[in-house]
């Protein structure tokens, strides 16, 4: 069966990093931040999904399908034996190949190279699928195994709430040992292969624990870092496109970059674009005209929901644009935590005024394809703004480094000073970070970078969008936090790293 290696190598081709996790259900997963899955393909055991939503989960038992039903299913593939069924994710069926004393070698046989089935040993199946990628991704890969504890007294990882398996304790006992001894075949079979297969955990085979995971992942491994005042935001757009895992996984690898806030779009398409623009062609994975695609790219008010609870699980914020009167309305109705204005409705003077009027939390407002009219009228009409958020941006992508006009932040920030109500900020269409940087040194206490998950052959991104499945954005913040610290405070004093070479004697 070889029909799998298709959607595998699709979702593959969404991240660009060489690191593989294979997620198991050991309680030791717990002490893995989710922060530290973002940006790498992740392959789930049974329903080890529930802990972090897997790219690809792989099962035979049918307790695996009302768990599924019950938590909702979360992966992006599955390839399973049974009759599973799934709105919103791909299913791929395999034969389940029970283990039995004379089948042990065939199946570690398969793990180097044949028909791929849904082995007992769900583990070894994982591996094979890794060696898929590595082959689709054509260069080694390192594979972290996570929550593959070994200790069936230990239980099951606490993210996962209730169990769903059916096994007795000694039923479990020996299933997890025979996993074990069939793992550490594995690993002396795999070595000099394109697979680097790292046991994450306390065993003597280990060559990590969790807290090792934890710090080479994370800045600082995850711990509380310091303040920042530069509020860095991952502009999302509409790079989601309407599917609520792509949603998470950006969430997720934005917080794990170091952003502050996630934003998103939100336009009602019927009245936002005229009938002639939705009916022209338009070709895309959701329909063959414009409409479809537009339509397709919109959030529910479920999926703002969710957004809402899982940016508050993960410590970061979510905004949203909004273009019109019924998405500014519905935004603030769903806990939008500001209310982004972007250049491209500048000319919407009326609109903008009612928002003025109405809004009763920080606006966020680009400038782009305006002029010192338009910044007149605008420190009139929003005097009385809770926070003003002025944002210099230009709106060619990407911008010439000519036009980026990074001295208007610092026009801004004087202007902060006597209205304390607007905050300087940039939102970069330019490409890299340098401009950015110059930003902050200028007085942006925002900055706002277009992101994007991966390249697809038919959507349309902008050129300077940073691939979240990448250190694109990572990189970005880390100059932009740099920029910070060198900046440092307006008031001079003596730094403790300054001493003087020559001291003027004491005076007698």
């Amino acid at each position: 069966m070889d029909n799998f290696s298709t959607p595998i190598s699709a979702i593959a081709s969404t991240y660009g990093t060489d690191t593989i996790f294979i997620l198991g259900k050991g309680p030791s997963a717990d002490s893995v931040p989710a922060e530290v899955y973002a940006g790498s393909l992740v392959i789930g055991i049974n329903d080890a999904e529930r802990i972090y939503p897997a790219d690809i989960s792989i099962f035979h038992a049918d307790w695996v399908k009302q768990s599924l039903a019950e938590s909702g299913a979360r992966a992006r593939l599955y390839l399973t034996s049974t009759d599973f069924q799934t709105a919103g994710a791909e299913v791929v069926r395999a034969e389940h190949v029970p283990l039995s004393q004379e089948s042990g070698d065939l199946m570690m046989q398969r793990l180097l190279g044949g028909d791929f089935v849904i082995e007992d040993v769900l583990l070894i199946s994982a591996l094979q699928v890794a060696r898929k990628v590595a082959e689709a991704r054509g260069r080694p890969q390192t594979v972290y195994l996570v929550g593959f504890d070994f200790r069936a007294d230990m239980g099951s990882a606490h993210a996962l709430g209730r169990s769903y398996e059916n096994d007795t304790a000694d039923q479990r006992r020996l299933r997890i040992d025979m996993q074990e001894n069939f793992l550490l075949n594995a690993l002396y079979m795999l070595r000099g292969t394109d697979l680097d297969v790292v046991h994450v955990g306390d065993r003597s085979y280990s060559r990590m624990t969790t807290t090792d995971l934890r710090h080479h992942f994370l800045p600082g491994g995850g711990e509380a870092e310091r303040p920042w005042a530069v509020s860095v935001i991952a502009e999302l757009t509409t790079n989601h496109f309407g599917d609520r895992g792509r949603l998470e996984r950006m969430v997720r690898a934005a917080k794990a970059a170091g952003a502050n806030f996630v934003k998103i779009q939100k336009r009602d398409v019927e009245s936002f674009y005229s009938r002639e623009q939705l009916a022209a062609p338009y070709k895309s994975p959701f329909g063959t005209t414009f409409a479809d695609y537009r339509h397709q790219l919109e959030l529910s008010d479920d999926d703002f929901g969710y957004l809402d609870g899982l940016c508050k699980q993960l410590g970061i914020q979510w905004f949203a644009s909004a273009l019109d009167v019924k998405s500014y309305r519905e935004l603030m109705d769903l806990g939008s935590a500001m209310i982004k204005l972007p250049s491209t409705i500048s000319e919407h003077t009326d609109y903008l005024s009612m928002v003025a009027r109405t809004c009763d939390r920080p606006i966020v407002l680009s400038t782009g394809m305006t002029d010192k009219a338009f910044e007149n009228w605008v420190l009139e009409t929003f005097k009385a703004s809770p926070q003003l958020y002025l944002l210099q941006c230009n709106s060619a992508y990407p911008t010439p480094a000519e036009d980026c006009n990074v001295g208007v932040v610092r026009h801004y920030d004087r202007l902060s000073r006597e209205q304390p109500q607007i905050v300087a900020g940039y939102s970069s269409h330019d490409a890299g970070w340098f401009g950015s940087a110059l930003a902050v040194a200028a007085g942006a206490r925002m900055v706002e970078k277009h992101v994007k998950l991966g390249n697809t052959e038919w959507a349309h991104f902008d050129a300077v969008a940073l691939d979240l499945t990448k250190s694109e954005f990572k990189d970005y913040v880390a100059k932009v936090r740099e920029a910070e610290i060198v900046v440092g405070s307006e008031e001079k004093d003596i730094r403790p790293s300054e001493h003087h070479k020559y001291r003027v004697a004491a005076a007698e």
